[in-house]
């Protein structure tokens, strides 16, 4: 979510837009209980309203469901201002997966928070036929894309060059990128029988346990630009063990590497990789990782050149809620 925001912002710009973000560490915080890397913004009601006010915005948008989004959604029921929220993250399923709240508890305060938007935006079909079917309305498409020329195959030296640690592994090599944390399904994945050589890139919560439990995985930690590039072109498989993703952009970022990909028939994958021959989707994780090695790298590359960051970002303007004859309080 945080790289879609960083995208988007940068789309915008170039489109001539003025963006501007509120975010945790502009407040007092704390760490979001089990989950320390993520900040939790402390009594933001005030200070955020005045950072609304004096930005005079044209348009605002809620993009998560944390204190400041409750807040900007107060802010803006109080003085009568539209705004739009985006279902980025399957927060039922995730609390339900640390902490067994059961998921009607959860989906209620989900509803609550967003039925007064004007405009609910999911990346994909299945999502938004969940959310349906949940009771929510008012949801409209925004897409994701991919960065295809940071993402794309790489010869044997650039990886060498960039991601020495991988480029000598045992082939073939079964990557996983992302957080590692429960609600990743990471263990999945790291549990089963496969040939060649396990990569997991990317931090989290469960890093020191996890590494412990699987001596025999490659962790090479957060990677960046040019090296996560690398990371993933040398991977064979990228394998998706997550059942609570709404889109999973990490499967564009393979796919444009031309890494064919595995995961569940569950949605992110349904909605992206569906029946295009550029991944397999099974119940049987292993049987899905070990059948994708026969897909061709060029196909996996072909599909992705279709997503455009621009496309999304235009999908996202089309879908604000403009203040028109109202305006934020001088």
């Amino acid at each position: 979510m945080v790289r879609t925001l960083g995208i988007l912002r940068e789309e915008l710009i170039r489109l001539g837009h003025q963006p501007i973000f509120i975010t945790p560490n502009q407040f007092l915080s704390v760490p979001c209980p089990t989950y320390p890397e993520i900040r939790l913004a402390c009594l933001p009601g005030r200070r955020l309203g005045e950072m609304i006010e004096a930005a005079q915005p044209c348009a605002i948008h809620i993009s998560t469901e944390g204190p400041l989004g409750w807040a900007a959604r107060a802010y803006c029921l109080k003085r009568g201002l539209p705004f739009t929220t985006a279902y980025h993250t399957r927060f039922p399923e995730y609390i339900q997966a640390r902490f067994q709240v059961p998921l009607p508890l959860t989906y209620g305060v989900m509803r609550r928070f967003h039925a007064r938007s004007r405009t609910i935006m999911v990346a994909t079909p299945t999502i938004e036929s969940e959310l349906t079917a949940r009771g929510f309305g008012h949801i409209r498409r925004w897409s994701r894309g991919v960065d295809t020329e940071l993402f794309r195959p790489h010869a044997p030296e650039e990886i060498a060059a960039l991601a020495p640690e991988v480029a000598h592994l045992p082939k073939p090599v079964f990557a996983y990128v992302g957080r590692v944390a429960v609600e990743k399904n990471i263990g999945a994945f790291l549990d089963l029988d496969l040939p060649g050589s396990k990569l997991v890139v990317g931090d989290g919560p469960r890093l020191a346990e996890t590494r412990r439990r699987h001596p025999g995985v490659l962790f090479a930690g957060v990677r960046r630009g040019a090296e996560l590039a690398a990371h993933y072109a040398a991977a064979s498989v990228f394998v998706f063990p997550s059942r609570t993703d709404t889109f999973g952009l990490v499967l564009l970022e393979a796919l444009a590497s031309g890494v064919p990909v595995a995961a569940y028939p569950v949605p992110g994958p349904l909605d992206v990789i569906g029946d295009a021959g550029i991944g397999v989707l099974d119940e049987d994780l292993g049987r899905a990782a070990r059948a994708a090695l026969a897909i061709p790298r060029d196909a996996c590359r072909e599909h992705a050149l279709a997503y455009s960051w621009t496309a999304s970002a235009r999908q996202f303007l089309a879908n604000l809620a403009p203040f028109g004859a109202e305006r934020v309080a001088a």
